[in-house]
C-alpha cells in the first residue's frame, strides 16, 4: 500500500536524500520517494505504518524536518522552526547565507544546512512607555504618576539603545577563553625555535607536551566544540559545509597529537624528533580553531551593520504620543493609539502613526522615508506618515492607520522580507557550493598521497600538514555570503533613499532592463490634474450646470481626473446631487443617471460605444486643445454631446532630465497612456520621449509588454493606477509610484516612495551597484579558493620552497568571509542620486 505525506523543512537535494533515507529505514517501509518541489513523500509499505510512528521516528532522529498528512496546510509560522540546539531568545532569526531561502526561526542557534550562526532580524522595538522617578530610578511603572518615595512626578524612561547581539556576546566570551588557553600552547610550541630551548631547563619536553594537551581541552571541548558539533551534523545530514572541513582538519590534527602523546612507539621513526618524541600539533589545532572563532566573531559584528538601515527605520517611530481626549492632553504609548484618535504634534516631534492633519498647517520632513531633504508643506486634510518629523508649528492630526498598518511598519516588513530573498545569481554560487566541499576533501587526500610518495622526509609529516592546510583554507562560507550580504545592504540602502525593493530578484532584473515603459498621468506628470475650463456645446446647459452634473457623477470615481472635476465644482460653491446606476468603464470613463438624465463622461471611445456623434467643428476644437497637452473629457447628456472639459496636469519639473539621463544610460523609454494621441504627442515631445503609445486600455498595455518581451527585451514598467496593474505584473520588473494606488504597489517589485520619476535613476544605479558588488564578492571568493587551495597543497614548494602553515590558512580562511561582508558594507555609502 502507498501513502502520500507532506514534508516540511527541506531546502535542497541533500535534505530530500536524507528524508528518503529516514523513511526507508522505518520498519515495514518497502520504498519511499520524496519530491523536493512539491514537498511530498510517497511511502510504500507491506502493512500500514501510522503517521504517528513516522513522526516519532523523525523526532527521535533530532532532524529539523517534519512529516504531516498530505492535505496539511502550513501555518504562517510553520517555517519558523527553531533548530534543535537553539537557545531561548525572542525575535526572528535567519541564516545569513540564505541556505533555505527566506525561512526564519524563533530562536538563535546554527543553520541546519551550512552550520553558520543564525542572525537576528531587526524587529520593532516595544512602544510601551515606562515611567521612572528621576531621584529613584528603581521605581518603574507603565503609567504617569508620582514617586511613592519622594512624591516627584514620574518621567518617561529614555530608551537605552538596542541590546547587544547575543550571538556576538556568546562568541566573544568563548573567544576570550580560547585565546587565554591557546596563547600559552602557541608559545610552548614556538619555543622550539630557540636553541637551546629555555623551557626545557624548567622541565622535560614530555611534560610540556602534556601541558599543551591539558591546555587544549578547554579550547576544543568548550570554546570551539560547536564547530565539531556542526561538522558532525553536516556529515549526518549530508549537508557538507565549511565546518565539515574545519572539523576534519582541526580534528585530525588534535587526535593525531593525542595518539602521538599517548602511544609514541606506534609511529615510524620519520615521525619522531631526535629526542624520540613524535611531532605534536596541539598548537596548530587550537590556533586554527581560535582563528576560525575569531572569524565568526568578526562576522557576527559585521552582520549587525548589514541591517543598519532597518534599525534606523525602526528608530524613526516614537514610543509615545500626546492624545487629546475630551479637550485634555494625555501622554500615551504609541501602542495605545486607536483609529480616530486626535493627536497633538509639537514642533520637532516624530509623527507616531499615519493619518491626516485636522487642525493647523506645517512643514513635514519626509526625508527618512523618501530620501528627499526638502520639507513638504502640509495643510488641513493632507496625509502625513509615521516616522516623518514635524516642522516648527504645532498641529493636530487624526489617526487613520496604526500599528502594522502604517507605511513605516510596512516598509520595515518589506525590507526585512526582501533582505532574506534570493537573487537568481545566487544559484551559481549554490551549484558551485554543492560540489565544493567534496572536491576539497578529495584534493586534501590527493595532497596527502602526493607528499607521501614524492615529498621530502619526513614525508608523512609534510603530507599531514599540507592536507590539513588544504582543508582549512578552503572557505565555501565566503562563496555563500557573496550574494545575500550585498542584497541585504542594498535593500536597506534603497529603503533609506526612497526605493522600496520587494525582493532580491527585482534588483537583478532592474540592472538588466533594456526597455522602460512609463505611464503619463502621475508618473511623468504631477498626477494632480486641475480643470481649467468647461466648454458648453449646448445652449440648454451652462458651463456651471455641466460642472455640477460631471462632479455629481465623478464623486463616485477614484480617478485623479474625477477628483479634479469634483474640486472644481466645490470651489464654485455648487451643491452636488445624487447619482444613480453609476458605472466606471475601465479606460474609457463613467456613466450614470442624475435626475432621470443619462450622463456620460469620458473619451471618444466611450462616446463611440454609446453612439454619441461628434461634429467636425467640435472635433477640430478638441484636437487643438489636445495638441496643447490638455486632457479633454467629453460630456454627453441623453445621448447628445453637450460639452467638454479642459484639464491640465503639469509635467513634473525633473521628468525631462530624468528621462534624458535614463536614455543616455542605455534604456529605451516608451510612454504608454490611455490619453488620446494628440495629448500624448505633446507631452512626449516636451519631455523628449520619441516613442509613445496612446489611447491604451489596460489590456492594450498588457499586450505592449508581452510584445516587447517576445522580441527579447527585458521590460521595466512604471505606473500608479489600477489600469497599470496587469502590465506591471506582466513586466519583468514592475515599478510603482508610492503616491499611487495600493493595487499598483502590490503588483510591482519596486516602489518609488516619493512618487517621483527621478527615483528611477536611484533604482537603476542601486541595482547596478548591488549586482557589481555581488560579482566582486563571487570573483573574490572563487579566486581566493582557486589560488589558496593549490598554495596550501604545496605547488610552490618545488620552485620556491614555500609551504603554507595550517595556522596561516585558518587566518586567511576567516578573513575571507569578513572581507566579503566588508565589501558588501561599502554599498551603505554608495551614491545613487546621479548616473555616472
Amino acid at each position: 500500500m502507498k501513502h502520500t505525506y507532506h514534508i516540511e523543512g527541506m531546502s535542497c537535494n541533500g535534505c530530500r536524500n536524507h528524508v528518503e533515507s529516514m523513511l526507508k529505514k522505518q520498519e515495514g517501509v518497502v520504498d519511499a520517494q520524496v519530491d523536493l518541489a512539491e514537498k511530498k513523500a510517497v511511502v510504500e509499505a507491506d502493512e500500514h505504518v501510522s503517521l504517528a510512528t513516522l513522526q516519532e521516528a523523525f523526532k527521535a532522529e533530532g532532524s529539523h524536518y517534519s512529516i504531516h498528512p498530505e492535505d496539511y496546510i502550513p501555518s504562517q509560522n510553520a517555517e519558523k522552526q527553531a533548530p534543535a540546539n537553539g537557545k531561548d531568545g525572542p525575535g526572528v532569526w535567519y541564516c545569513p547565507m540564505h541556505c533555505e531561502g527566506d525561512k526564519t526561526y524563533d530562536q538563535p542557534g546554527d543553520c541546519p544546512v551550512c552550520g553558520m550562526d543564525l542572525v537576528k532580524q531587526a524587529t520593532e522595538v516595544s512602544s510601551e512607555v515606562i515611567y521612572t522617578c528621576p531621584m529613584h530610578p528603581e521605581i518603574e511603572q507603565n503609567e504617569a504618576g508620582s514617586c511613592p518615595i519622594c512624591g516627584m512626578d514620574l518621567v518617561p524612561q529614555q530608551p537605552t539603545g538596542e541590546e547587544e547581539d547575543p550571538t556576538y556576546k556568546r562568541l566573544l566570551k568563548k573567544f576570550k577563553v580560547a585565546v587565554g588557553f591557546t596563547l600559552p600552547i602557541f608559545l610552548i610550541a614556538m619555543s622550539d625555535m630557540l636553541q637551546p630551548n629555555p623551557l626545557y631547563r624548567i622541565m622535560d619536553q614530555t611534560y610540556w607536551n602534556w601541558l599543551q594537551f591539558i591546555l587544549s581541552i578547554p579550547v576544543v571541548f568548550y570554546a570551539t566544540w560547536m564547530f565539531f558539533e556542526r561538522a558532525w551534523r553536516s556529515l549526518k545530514y549530508r549537508n557538507l559545509n565549511m565546518f565539515t572541513l574545519i572539523g576534519i582538519g582541526a580534528g585530525v590534527a588534535w587526535i593525531y597529537s593525542l595518539v602521538a602523546l599517548l602511544f609514541p612507539n606506534i609511529f615510524p621513526e620519520e615521525f619522531k624528533t631526535p629526542e624520540g618524541l613524535v611531532h605534536l600539533y596541539f598548537e596548530s589545532a587550537t590556533v586554527i580553531l581560535t582563528l576560525v572563532l575569531l572569524g565568526q566573531l568578526l562576522e557576527a559584528k559585521a552582520h549587525s551593520k548589514t541591517n543598519a538601515a532597518v534599525k534606523e527605520l525602526l528608530q524613526l517611530a516614537p514610543n509615545q504620543a500626546i492624545r487629546i481626549n475630551n479637550g485634555k492632553e494625555e501622554i500615551i504609548a504609541v501602542s495605545q493609539i486607536q483609529k480616530g484618535d486626535l493627536l497633538k504634534i509639537k514642533p520637532g516631534d516624530k509623527i507616531p502613526v499615519d493619518g491626516r492633519i485636522s487642525e493647523g498647517n506645517t512643514v513635514i520632513d519626509e526625508s527618512m522615508i523618501t530620501g528627499e531633504p526638502v520639507g513638504v508643506e502640509k495643510q488641513e486634510g493632507d496625509s502625513i506618515k509615521a516616522g516623518t518629523v514635524n516642522g516648527n508649528r504645532t498641529v493636530v492630526m487624526l489617526a487613520e492607520k496604526v500599528g502594522k498598518e502604517t507605511l513605516l511598519a510596512q516598509i520595515i516588513s518589506m525590507v526585512n522580507e526582501a533582505s532574506r530573498s534570493r537573487a537568481p545569481i545566487q544559484n551559481l554560487a549554490d551549484r558551485i557550493s554543492a560540489w565544493f566541499v567534496p572536491m576539497v576533501v578529495l584534493t586534501a587526500l590527493i595532497t596527502f598521497i602526493t607528499w607521501v610518495i614524492w615529498g621530502p622526509e619526513p614525508a608523512y609529516t609534510y603530507a599531514l600538514i599540507n592536507a590539513i592546510a588544504v582543508l582549512i583554507i578552503a572557505c565555501p562560507c565566503a562563496l555563500g555570503l557573496a550574494t545575500p550580504m550585498s542584497v541585504m545592504v542594498g535593500v536597506g540602502k534603497g529603503a533609506q533613499s526612497g526605493v522600496l525593493v520587494k525582493n532580491a530578484e527585482a534588483l537583478e532584473k532592474m540592472a538588466k532592463a533594456t526597455v522602460l515603459l512609463v505611464d503619463k498621468t502621475g508618473t511623468l506628470t504631477e498626477g494632480k490634474p486641475a480643470v481649467e475650463k468647461i466648454i458648453s456645446l449646448d445652449k440648454n446647459y451652462s458651463a456651471d450646470q455641466i460642472a455640477l452634473l460631471v462632479a455629481t457623477l465623478n464623486k463616485n470615481s477614484e480617478h485623479p481626473l474625477a477628483d479634479a472635476t469634483v474640486e472644481f465644482a466645490l470651489a464654485k460653491g455648487l451643491a452636488l446631487k445624487k447619482a444613480e446606476d453609476f458605472e466606471a468603464v475601465t479606460g474609457k470613463g463613467v456613466r450614470g443617471k442624475i435626475e432621470g438624465m443619462h450622463i456620460l463622461v469620458g473619451n471618444t471611445a466611450l462616446m463611440s460605444d454609446e453612439g454619441v456623434t461628434i461634429s467636425p467643428e467640435a472635433n477640430k476644437e478638441l484636437e487643438k486643445a489636445r495638441s496643447e497637452g490638455k486632457t479633454v473629457p467629453l460630456v454627453a447628456i441623453n445621448g447628445k454631446l453637450t460639452g467638454y472639459l479642459l484639464i491640465s496636469d503639469r509635467i513634473r519639473k525633473n521628468s525631462k532630465s530624468a528621462i534624458n539621463t535614463l536614455q543616455k544610460h542605455g534604456l529605451q523609454v516608451i510612454m504608454l497612456t490611455g490619453d488620446n494621441a494628440a495629448t500624448a504627442r505633446a507631452v512626449s515631445t516636451t519631455i523628449g520621449i520619441t516613442d509613445y503609445r496612446a489611447g491604451l486600455l489596460p489590456e492594450d498595455k498588457l499586450k505592449a509588454v508581452k510584445a516587447l518581451q517576445e522580441s527579447g527585451e527585458v521590460v521595466a514598467m512604471t505606473g500608479d493606477g489600477i489600469n497599470d496593474a496587469p502590465a506591471l505584473a506582466q513586466s519583468d520588473i514592475g515599478i510603482a509610484m508610492g503616491t499611487g494606488t495600493d493595487i499598483a504597489i502590490e503588483s510591482a517589485e519596486l516602489t518609488l516612495l516619493k512618487g517621483d520619476i527621478s527615483g528611477l535613476i536611484k533604482a537603476r544605479i542601486l541595482s547596478e551597484k548591488v549586482m557589481k558588488n555581488i560579482k566582486q564578492n563571487l570573483f573574490f571568493a572563487l579566486i581566493y579558493n582557486s589560488i589558496g587551495v593549490p598554495v596550501a597543497a604545496g605547488v610552490l614548494y618545488p620552485f620556491f620552497g614555500v609551504l603554507l602553515s595550517p595556522m596561516i590558512a585558518a587566518l586567511a580562511m576567516s578573513f575571507s568571509s569578513v572581507s566579503v561582508i566588508t565589501n558588501a558594507l561599502r554599498l551603505r555609502s554608495a551614491q545613487i542620486n546621479n548616473l555616472t
